[in-house]
């Protein structure tokens, strides 16, 4: 591969990452927004920062991990790399970059969804309106996701943008499950109780899983249920073992209908993720699920390094998912 055309490539595959990763930040912030309403809430917006392992970089800035500062940190902080704001800033960027090589639509969607979010007042994400903040956000990624979909050039760049993409996603719905971990571990009564349930229904819906989940289990909602069905079930497009799925499938095209050299450290890397989720989910919690979700966390990063490494161009980096 050319170095453009490597240059390309990344920008097509940050360019996905940072609108799924705006997007599932806004469904992490939605369901975080949900689980606080309770005594915890105070506990619930510092747990945000575990997650992401932010803690530090929002101390720097701010004094107290209080509702207010952590949402403002995770979406119209232009200061914090990792907020909605900066993420859609970035594809933004990148999209300018690949303006000869994708749809005028796809430009002018993305371009006009960050200035639009740029406008937005300390307001418009206060606690009672940040609902309607994520969803909108959530609206403006999918669709982004849409139009690209329909207008986006089938060749190598549309498997680096799925690349992108479904890394991401399989990356934020192990977030996405682990936040319940962090919000809502009730004590031993409350396990199964209606509130308990009431959480996990939210976690789904907020992955847009609610519906799809239910065509599995019609009746009942147990937590096993629900993590299993967002790791593994492979008709579910958010779940992690599907994601993983697409990945492969785009390593092998970029491979054999391309004629892209590379790729084989990733599709080890691949190989062990894959034995990672070959297991079920009684397993998984006899594990420890905040573990195994740890562990899925190290090793899609170690693919995503492999891939960078193989395909994209970057600077060799050390992983510790051995």
């Amino acid at each position: 591969m050319s170095n453009l055309l490597s240059r390309y490539a990344d920008a097509i595959f940050w360019m996905a990452r940072y609108v799924e990763r705006a997007e599932d930040l806004a469904r992490v912030l939605d369901v975080t927004e949900t689980f606080s309403r309770d005594s915890r809430g105070g506990q619930n917006w510092r747990s945000i920062l575990e997650l992401y392992d932010d803690v530090p970089a929002f101390f720097r800035e701010y004094g107290e991990a209080s509702a207010a500062a952590v949402i403002r940190f995770y979406t119209l902080d232009d200061r914090n790399t990792a907020s909605i704001l900066s993420n859609l800033g970035m594809a933004r960027s990148n999209a300018r970059t690949l303006r000869p090589l994708i749809s005028t639509e796809m430009w002018t969607q993305l371009n006009i969804f960050y200035n639009r979010l740029r406008a937005l007042g300390p307001q418009e994400i206060a606690e009672p309106r940040l609902a309607r903040f994520c969803s909108m956000i959530k609206e403006g990624c999918q669709t982004h996701t849409g139009i690209t979909e329909g207008t986006f050039y089938r060749d190598e760049g549309w498997c680096f943008y799925q690349l992108g993409k479904q890394l991401e996603r399989a990356d934020q719905t192990t977030r996405l499950l682990d936040s319940k971990y962090h919000n809502v571990l009730p004590s031993p009564e409350d396990v199964g109780s209606q509130v308990d349930v009431s959480r996990w229904n939210a976690l789904l819906r907020s992955a847009a899983g609610y519906h799809a989940f239910r065509k599995i289990h019609p009746r009942g909602m147990t937590p096993g249920d629900v993590a299993g069905f967002m790791l593994f079930h492979e008709g579910f497009p958010r779940s992690v073992a599907a994601c993983v799925d697409e990945v492969g499938e785009r390593l092998t095209q970029l491979r054999s209908a391309y004629n892209i050299p590379g790729a084989t450290a990733a599709m080890g890397r691949l190989d062990d993720l894959r034995t990672l989720l070959d297991t079920d989910i009684d397993g998984v919690i006899a594990f420890g699920l905040h573990e195994y979700l740890d562990r899925v966390q190290q090793y899609l990063n170690a693919l995503s390094i492999e891939i960078g490494r193989d395909l994209l161009g970057h600077a060799p980096v050390s992983t510790s998912a051995t």
